[in-house]
């Protein structure tokens, strides 16, 4: 590294402390928590009512790391409507509360290109005992044949109950939002079971005083519903959701996360204890729980990672200086910062050998693994000779003269059988990543800048997921597509020795 781009590193790192500094005072300007006077007639009434409060201690939260592609979340403007980052980064442009200027906290961060809602809320009080779902966190051998409706939740009225001091006007139900509200900003679009308009609808407020606690968290505390939880590509899609909520609500450090459903343990739950302070499962509290500062989450449906595979807009994946030089709303580096979001929380930095000879070559595999108590522990074949064309891979690697400029090196990505920060690992060195299509191949959030991708595509499972993950993130991509699931190696060989070539390798 040369004095100049030593100079640029520190510049870099002290305007990123800056800024992490002036995010933390603006949170604290902009989310004190609200707390009014009671008046005397509202102290007589307190008195009356039996109130136990019992503060939980205070759980150190992570801060947030330092990411290269990190771009300042702005507040106060927003991108056009159905631009790439409008998709990806803060599009949530309108802020509404169904408040109505009274007191209280609660408003709905509302993106018009998303069509869904960032809510958040103060002095919000959680009743686990009138949710319907089951316990949640339990092993999987424990819960087998368990079904997918006794996982997800079911609310009461009251579920959910919100602190606010002036007279409220639905008086005959006390919902603190109305059916319009929920279908302006938390619409159920294609999702049939949403399970957070579902929460929204069952806040009723209560007035000053009288918002029984058996706890209080005073730390800020993200709440997130997962459905197929046990699946890479749709989980990414809960964690960037909730990466994105905290952004948006311009949290200091990380939060803590709460599981407003009732699954069993998987693999990737230590993904989520990585990347948030504290994970917990919401019939795991025993009686009331109170949250000084409660962030809704949307679901991962509802992410541009999702709704990409059936909405069309125009997106492309940057370098985050580029775009600090030139900035341009249909091009982003979101899914990049995510990505080193990732890999960071594991204590992994993105490019660990720059000037190696390595040329590092991962072949994504699938195996069967036991998802979730609904399944059989077989996954479907996307590539029915798999081994063979690994195999061929392997032999065409170790060949002298392919390793004359660069040693080639395969990796056999068993990912199933890894744990999370070993996959990240070899993810983070990989050149080229190869693969049948399925959700390993989601991991492309994490690869450095200039990887190349080549999917096997089986004629049974021809899907954009990871084509448009290369392109939001700004990597070659090419793709073998197969009249079936068989491949011929040649082919494959073929595809991989132009890739090597292109990279100066051959």
């Amino acid at each position: 590294m040369n004095r100049r781009q030593r100079a640029l590193l520190v510049r870099t790192l002290i305007f990123l402390f800056l800024l992490n500094s002036v995010s933390i005072v603006v949170y604290l300007l902009l989310h004190p928590r609200p707390h009014q006077p009671l008046s005397d007639k509202e102290e007589e009434e307190e008195e009356k009512t039996v109130n136990v409060t019992v503060a939980i201690a205070s759980s150190p939260m992570k801060p947030w790391p330092v990411l290269p592609s990190f771009l300042p979340w702005n507040l106060t403007s927003f991108p056009p409507p159905r631009s790439c980052e409008a998709y990806f980064g803060n599009g949530f442009s309108q802020s509404v509360s169904p408040l109505n200027g009274r007191s209280g906290f609660f408003r709905c961060h509302y993106s018009e290109t998303l069509g869904s809602s960032i809510c958040e809320g103060g002095r919000i009080r959680m009743d686990p005992d009138k949710i319907a779902m089951s316990k949640g966190g339990e092993d999987l051998r424990q819960v087998m044949g368990r079904k997918e409706e006794d996982e997800l939740p079911k609310y009461q009225i009251g579920a959910f109950q919100m602190e606010q001091g002036e007279v409220w006007e639905r008086r005959e139900d006390r919902k603190l939002v109305n059916q319009a509200f929920l279908d302006q900003y938390l619409r159920h679009g294609a999702v049939t079971t949403h399970t957070m308009r579902a929460l929204v609808e069952s806040i009723t407020v209560v007035p000053t005083g009288h918002l029984q606690c058996d706890q209080w968290i005073e730390e800020p505390t993200l709440m997130v519903t997962r459905f197929e939880y046990a699946n890479m590509f749709h989980t990414v899609t809960d964690w960037y959701s909730a990466y994105v909520s905290a952004r948006i609500t311009n949290l200091p450090a990380r939060p803590h996360v709460i599981f407003l459903d009732g699954h069993c343990k998987t693999q990737l739950e230590e993904t989520w204890e990585a990347l948030f302070s504290t994970i917990r499962y919401a019939k795991n509290f025993s009686g009331t729980v109170c949250f000084s500062h409660l962030i809704l989450s949307p679901l991962g449906y509802e992410t541009a990672l999702f709704k990409g595979l059936t909405e069309t807009f125009s997106c492309q994946g940057s370098l985050s200086r580029q775009l600090i030089q030139n900035p341009n709303p249909q091009k982003t580096a979101r899914l990049a910062e995510f990505g080193e979001m990732l890999l960071s929380s594991f204590s992994l930095s993105q490019n660990p050998n720059p000037n190696s000879k390595t040329l590092n070559i991962l072949f994504v595999r699938r195996e069967n693994y036991l998802a979730h108590p609904r399944h059989n522990g077989k996954v479907e074949s996307r590539l029915s000779n798999e081994l063979e064309i690994l195999d061929s891979v392997n032999s065409w690697s170790k060949t002298p003269k392919n390793n004359e400029k660069c040693e080639l090196r395969v990796i056999n990505g068993l990912f199933g059988h890894m744990r999370m920060r070993e996959q990240l690992n070899e993810i983070r060195k990989a050149d080229i990543v190869i693969g049948a299509h399925g959700a390993g191949l989601t991991h492309l959030v994490s690869v450095k800048p200039g990887t190349v991708v080549l999917e096997i595509i089986s004629s049974l499972y021809r899907r954009p997921h990871f084509e448009l993950i290369s392109r939001w993130r700004g990597l070659r991509y090419k793709a073998i597509n197969l009249a079936g699931s068989h491949a011929r190696p040649d082919e494959v060989i073929d595809e991989l020795s132009g890739i090597v070539e292109e990279l100066g390798c051959l």
